[in-house]
């Protein structure tokens, strides 16, 4: 991985208070453009960007229940050579 390349993963088991309080720190990120992402080993900084892609997924499966929210977006600090063209069409 280079410099750049950075990851940040986090699994525990939380009571419903406190995962509210990790969405509502998530959607003040969103609101401001940048958010933190850290534990007690590691941190870093995401920029977000003007549009991004987001899913939302809920499922009931044997039961156990999960939701889960991925948003993606381009490093707006990192220039991108896979943005594609416009389309042009001739005739």
């Amino acid at each position: 991985m280079s410099e750049n390349n950075k990851r940040f993963t986090h699994e525990s088991l939380q009571d419903a208070k406190t995962i509210k309080t990790l969405l509502t720190a998530l959607s003040k990120g969103f609101g401001k453009g940048e958010m933190t992402l850290g534990d007690e080993d590691d941190e870093f900084v995401l920029q977000t960007a003007d549009l991004m892609n987001v899913r939302i997924k809920g499922e009931r499966e044997d039961g156990r229940c999960t939701v889960s929210l991925r948003v993606t977006w381009d490093d707006p600090a990192t220039p991108t050579t896979s943005r594609k063209n416009k389309p042009r069409i001739e005739s």
